[in-house]
C-alpha cells in the first residue's frame, strides 16, 4: 500500500512539474528559438525535482503533519496555557532563525547597508547588523504564532489580526528609515519556510480539532498569513532603533 501510494505520489509531483517544463520549452523552443541545451542533463534533473517533492510530501504526511497535530492535542488534554503558548513562540523562532532564505537576505542587506555607509564597512558590522535582522524576524514569527494559538483558544476572528497588522505595517512605513522597508517588506515573504509551513498548520489545525466548539476548516488556518504579516512591522522597528 505504501509503495502504491509513493508511485501516485511521483506521479502528482510530476504533474505538477509539468506546466513549469511545459513554459521553458515553449519559450525556449518558440520564442527564444534556440535548442535546449543539454537535453540529457534536463531529464536528470527533472527525475531528481520529481524524486525530491514526492519524498517531501511522503515525509511531511509521516512525520510533520501527524507530528505537529500529535503536540497539539497533547497540549490541548494537558490543559496548560503557559506551556502552550511557549511552544508556539518556540516553534516559530526556532525554524525561522536557521531559515535559508532569511540567512541569505540578511547577509545581502547586511553587505548593501555596509556599502552605502548604513553601517561600518566590516565583517563584525556586517555580522551583527544581519544577526540582529534574522533575530528580530524570528521574535516576530515566534509572537505571530503565539497569537494565532491565542486566537484558536480565544475564538477571536482572523481578519482582526490580518486588518490589524497591515494598517500597524501602513503607519509604521512613513516612519522608518527608506533603506530598511523593502528588506521589511521582503522579510514577511522568506519566513515561511518548507518546515514552518507544515508544522504551524499542523498544530493549527490539530489545535482547533481538539478544542470544543472550533471548526478547524475555519479556526485552523491563518497561522501563516499572520506570520508572513509580523515582520514587517518588527524589521522597520528594528530599522527606526538602529
Amino acid at each position: 500500500m505504501l509503495k502504491n501510494h509513493f508511485i501516485r505520489q511521483l506521479w502528482n509531483s510530476f504533474l505538477d512539474l509539468v506546466p513549469i517544463l511545459v513554459v521553458v520549452f515553449v519559450f525556449q523552443v518558440l520564442i527564444i528559438k534556440q535548442p535546449i541545451p543539454d537535453v540529457i542533463s534536463l531529464i536528470v534533473g527533472t527525475l531528481f525535482v520529481v524524486l525530491g517533492l514526492a519524498l517531501f510530501i511522503q515525509g511531511l504526511e509521516q512525520s510533520l503533519f501527524p507530528l505537529g497535530e500529535a503536540m497539539a492535542y497533547a497540549f490541548a488534554r494537558k490543559g496548560s496555557l503557559f506551556w502552550l503558548l511557549t511552544f508556539a513562540f518556540c516553534l516559530g523562532f526556532g525554524t525561522t532563525v536557521a531559515e535559508p532564505a532569511l540567512i541569505a537576505i540578511a547577509a545581502e542587506a547586511a553587505d548593501i547597508a555596509s556599502k552605502g555607509n548604513i553601517i561600518a564597512q566590516s565583517s563584525e558590522a556586517k555580522t551583527s547588523y544581519a544577526l540582529g535582522l534574522r533575530i528580530t524576524v524570528a521574535v516576530s514569527v515566534g509572537f505571530a504564532i503565539l497569537v494565532g494559538v491565542l486566537r484558536i483558544i480565544r475564538g477571536w476572528p482572523l481578519y482582526y489580526l490580518i486588518i490589524g497588522g497591515y494598517c500597524g505595517v501602513i503607519l509604521m512605513t512613513p516612519f522608518a528609515p527608506a533603506e530598511i522597508i523593502g528588506i521589511a517588506y521582503d522579510s514577511g515573504g522568506v519566513t515561511t519556510s518548507t518546515i514552518t509551513v507544515p508544522l504551524v498548520t499542523a498544530l493549527g489545525v490539530g489545535l482547533a480539532t481538539a478544542i470544543k466548539g472550533r471548526n478547524p476548516m475555519i479556526d485552523g488556518f491563518g497561522l501563516i498569513a499572520f506570520a508572513s504579516l509580523t515582520p514587517m512591522v518588527f524589521v522597520m522597528i528594528y530599522g527606526v532603533i538602529r
